[in-house]
């Protein structure tokens, strides 16, 4: 058939993040490779016979590979509180007595800090570090369908509920955690993906020299989640013209901090050599928070002038920012978890339209990498 201009496609990003050639790929659809190679740049738009072959080769559904860019209802919905005019927002959407409500995705309301309902309640076992759990339901298989991911990127809760929808008998169990302490808790066998954003001056890679130290000989793979920029995030029209760590001592800016281990803090303390400015000639220095929306929210309130984070978190709280580096944010994956189903199920989402759009409407994320494997180790 010839080309549709509404048709879209993900099949070469699954392919690839399969590890299947063109022909691969084709030997198992029994097609040709450049009945692949078309379809992939949108040049043939294949039958129903071809699609459903080419889903079942992939192990996907059909609407995971192909969509029609026309196919996206609008509707007309009221905005539960007021915001600027004109300003593009993130918004959830709910049906509530008979119309449709926007809820804006803007600072404290970006992110979600509900209770988490509990699977069961423990008791100590005496002289050991082990619990006994009397499970508050009985469906174990939700348990064994449960991948549990650590890291201090927001964006995975966008993922994992996104996923979630697709496969409603997986659940994913986001840990907060720096990128130093996901990793060891990678280690220590209490989650199945860590993520993690370290840079290392001294070899220019992105955590795999981190990955290899801790991990210490186990194998592992690390997929990029995206490139994301970090910088300085400043009150609203930069009051104090901030444009550098050198501006933040000369003017005299009260900073927050994040703790040691994690990908901010390394970056301030990096930004910081480079410019051979000492640590204690930054006020609040020593002030440490936990998460990127805690130092948002530290700024917000004039607790401080300024914090390391994300040009999204930045964008969420209706901050000034100042890039100050791009980094890669990776998944890094025990090998022995890969051929897990509920771990598989989870990254094969990766190339999913819905997830790539949720990225993108975030804004300050390059996910042109998303889902390909950058190292093994």
């Amino acid at each position: 058939m010839k080309q549709d201009s509404d048709l879209r496609n993900n099949l070469k990003s699954i392919r690839t993040r399969l590890g299947m050639s063109q022909q691969d790929l084709a030997n198992i659809a029994s097609v040709t490779r450049q009945t692949i190679s078309g379809v992939e740049s949108g040049l043939y738009a294949p039958s129903v016979a071809i699609t459903l072959r080419l889903a079942k080769a992939l192990g996907c559904q059909v609407e995971d590979l192909f969509w029609l860019e026309r196919d996206l209802p609008e509707i007309e919905a009221v905005l539960a509180k007021p915001v600027p005019n004109g300003q593009q927002l993130r918004v959830s959407v709910a049906r509530v007595g008979g119309q449709w409500i926007a809820y804006p995705l803007i600072g404290k309301d970006a992110f979600r800090q509900d209770m988490i309902p509990a699977d069961g309640e423990s008791t100590s076992l005496t002289g050991t570090n082990k619990v006994r759990v009397r499970l508050l339901d009985d469906n174990l298989e939700t348990l064994h369908n449960t991948v549990v991911i650590a890291g201090c990127a927001p964006v995975i809760s966008l993922w994992a509920r996104a996923t979630e929808r697709w496969h409603p008998q997986l659940r994913v169990q986001y840990n907060f955690a720096n990128s130093m302490a996901a990793l060891h808790s990678l280690c220590r066998g209490e989650a199945h993906i860590a993520g993690m954003h370290l840079y290392d001056p001294e070899t220019g890679e992105y955590n795999t020299p981190f990955v290899r130290d801790v991990l210490a000989g186990r194998e592992a793979v690390l997929i990029t989640l995206g490139v994301w920029e970090e910088g300085l995030l400043l009150k609203s029209g930069n009051p104090m013209g901030i444009r550098t760590v050198t501006d933040l001592v000369a003017g005299g800016a009260t900073i927050v901090n994040r703790e040691i281990g994690s990908g901010s803090r390394m970056l301030l303390e990096q930004t910081l050599q480079k410019e051979q400015i000492p640590f204690d000639a930054v006020q609040g220095f020593d002030n440490i928070l936990k998460t990127h929306q805690d130092v948002a929210q530290a700024v917000v309130r004039g607790v401080a002038d300024a914090g390391i984070s994300t040009a999204s978190v930045a964008t969420a709280f209706g901050l000034g920012f100042i890039p100050l580096h791009r980094s890669r944010y990776d998944l890094v994956i025990l090998k022995e978890y890969l051929e897990e189903a509920p771990v598989q199920q989870l990254l094969s989402t990766l190339g999913h339209r819905m997830v790539h759009s949720q990225f993108e409407i975030l804004g300050g994320y390059d996910i042109s990498k998303i889902g390909e494997v950058v190292a093994t180790v």
